[in-house]
């Protein structure tokens, strides 16, 4: 399976299923968090609320199955067997898996699409392996989890910037994922009111070859969306690039003075699949 959701994925608590269908209208996708964003008190309420905006047959669900993702608690845990069970009566298959480790984890997933959430440095260092795991079809990192797990104090310096350590693992995490085939997805931006730092960041994510990037509040899918959606110009300069290639014929050539090669083109490529056109 192709994951497609994006590029706007916005977690919402499970235990406030008020909020699921505002988070449905506001994003691409909804990520229906059992775990961080639902304290430990709560997530058996959190589970019954997801139970009961089904239908009385547990078949039409209030969420699009298409456009919903579950964020389970990490392999191991209590927590994780009761999510597994409750989503057997549900018609999500697509789940993220909190603090991703091991390839042995997934196989407890099997029968669902998995977004593996390499957050500790051990799901970092074994990214790779994680990425050719069958049922995963996407990887995401995150970065606060990932520096408490080592110790550390945070993710980010003095200037907003990422540091080393974070950089690296966000890199890590592309690689994995795309040398698999797979989605990449890119951290959320704690800092919820600095709309500017995110669409910096969202550009970013763009340029780099993430597919989509998590979001934590409503207001930041728009910004998501504006640095994913390519601008008119854009998409008419891809288009008349595609159509030269295909009038030259030939592997390499010139178009408007530059040299234009396989990469170039892939460039253009991807421009009309984010404005999701042919």
């Amino acid at each position: 399976m192709t994951f497609t959701m994006g590029p706007a994925l916005l977690f919402c608590p499970a235990d406030r299923p008020e909020r699921f269908q505002k988070a449905a209208e506001r994003s691409d996708a909804v990520i229906v968090d059992l775990e961080d964003a639902v304290a430990p008190a709560d997530k058996k309420r959190a589970r019954g609320a997801i139970l009961a905006q089904l239908g009385s047959g547990g078949e039409t669900a209030e969420l699009d199955p298409s456009r919903t993702i579950v964020r389970v608690n990490p392999v191991g845990t209590p927590d994780f067997e009761k999510d597994l069970h409750c989503l057997a009566h549900t018609p999500y298959r697509t789940v993220m898996l909190a603090k991703a480790e091991t390839v042995e984890q997934l196989k407890a997933l099997e029968g669902y699409h998995v977004i593996a959430l390499c957050e500790t440095a051990k799901g970092i260092i074994n990214a790779n392996e994680i990425a050719q795991a069958p049922n995963v079809v996407g990887l995401m990192w995150g970065a606060e989890d990932l520096i408490a797990s080592m110790g550390g104090t945070s993710s980010r310096k003095d200037d907003g910037g990422y540091r080393a350590v974070a950089t690296h693992s966000r890199s890590a995490v592309l690689l994995a994922a795309k040398a698999a085939g797979k989605e990449a997805i890119d951290a959320v931006y704690v800092d919820i009111p600095d709309l500017a730092g995110l669409a910096v960041e969202s550009a970013d994510a763009v340029a780099s070859g993430f597919g989509a990037k998590a979001c934590i509040h409503p207001s930041q899918a728009a910004v998501v969306r504006e640095a994913y959606a390519p601008s008119p110009e854009a998409v008419a300069g891809a288009r008349e690039l595609l159509d030269a290639a295909a009038a030259a014929g030939t592997g390499v050539f010139q178009h408007k003075g530059k040299m234009v090669d396989g990469p170039i083109l892939k460039h253009a490529e991807s421009t009309l699949r984010r404005a999701r056109i042919s």
